[in-house]
């Protein structure tokens, strides 16, 4: 399994993609709200995906709920992971209904053969506009609690976890899809505030894989954080324990515009402990990553722990379980 994950342009896969779904180094696709049209249409895109691929493939999407759902007619419309506590009015049902989403979340995707949901946000409702509700809470410890809830019904269902963006995209207000964020704030304050939901739920042993943000914490690294050994490796791997899967964050967001061009960023992401990085929605940046990576890359044995997890005999069950939790609150949502 390669270490670059790339995307599709359409709802079918073009000649093009074929030779890179093919090439060496690529081991994962991500799918968007552009490559959907049905279950049918789907279904049959992941299948020429995997056999054009000719190896183990990674196969994810980013389908949080909320604004941030690129699948909808045909799956059942999840909440924004913001708005969960105020459709619940308590924290005891905030959590079930959080554990019904992931088991909806994972079901849904896993019976299309989609092996991962990029989820959950990790990042605190700050001040940030591009997370907002998609974090769970203003407050770090309701966001593990929830958070974990959620993750507790992927797993059910046999999906690996994502928790993103480490260590905290949420208070800071720049997006880092068309911006390069700086947070100003030293080491004592984020490690108070953000980085609880990541360690809580790490120490807990809920986190299969990782996703670091785009943002430059510059009084304590001046590497944004998926770029940085100190953020990766030091703080991560060595301080928190963590052993799973990291991911980069889209190596053509703005944000990873100061690693320089698209190879450098990726063997710059790779180089700080990264195990796969994603080029999205720019096919050229994809491919200069494919040709101007070393050949002889050798991918983390991690990432193979995250694919061919099937769903279980008791699958179904959870999932009509938790489809009667989401029914309570339908009209909220």
């Amino acid at each position: 399994m390669g270490p670059v994950m790339i995307d599709c342009r359409t709802a079918s896969l073009l000649e093009d993609e074929r030779d890179m779904l093919a090439h060496p180094l690529t081991g994962g696709v991500i799918l968007f709200a552009r490559n959907y049209e049905s279950s049918a249409q789907l279904n049959t895109l992941i299948s020429e995906i995997r056999q054009a691929a000719q190896k183990p493939l990674l196969i994810a999407v980013d389908h949080e709920g909320g604004r941030v759902q690129r699948f909808r007619d045909g799956f059942t419309h999840l909440p924004a992971m913001g708005d969960i506590l105020e459709y619940t009015n308590n924290i005891s049902a905030a959590a079930n209904l959080s554990y019904a989403c992931g088991v909806i979340m994972a079901y849904e995707l896993k019976q299309l053969d989609i092996d991962i949901s990029f989820a959950p946000v990790l990042d605190i409702n700050g001040v940030s506009n591009v997370i907002g509700d998609r974090g769970f809470s203003p407050h770090p410890h309701t966001v593990s609690q929830l958070a974990g809830s959620l993750i507790k019904g992927m797993h059910a269902i046999g999906m690996p976890s994502t928790g993103k963006h480490f260590p905290g995209h949420g208070s800071v207000v720049a997006d880092s899809h068309v911006d390069t964020p700086i947070d100003e704030r030293d080491w004592q304050t984020i490690a108070q505030c953000d980085l609880i939901p990541f360690k809580t739920l790490i120490e807990e042993g809920l986190i299969d894989a990782m996703m670091p943000a785009h943002v430059r914490y510059v009084n304590i690294d001046d590497n944004p954080a998926g770029f940085s050994p100190f953020w990766l490796q030091q703080v991560l791997r060595e301080q928190l324990g963590f052993d799973g899967v990291i991911f980069s964050d889209d190596l053509s967001m703005e944000g990873a515009a100061v690693a320089g061009n698209y190879t450098q960023r990726a063997l710059k992401a790779l180089a700080a402990g990264c195990d796969m990085v994603l080029a999205c929605n720019n096919t050229a940046g994809a491919a200069q990553i494919l040709d101007g990576l070393p050949t002889n890359i050798v991918a983390s044995q991690r990432l193979t722990a995250l694919s061919a997890r099937p769903l279980n005999a008791h699958s179904a069950k959870e999932y009509a379980r938790a489809c009667a939790v989401w029914q309570q609150y339908e009209n909220k949502i």
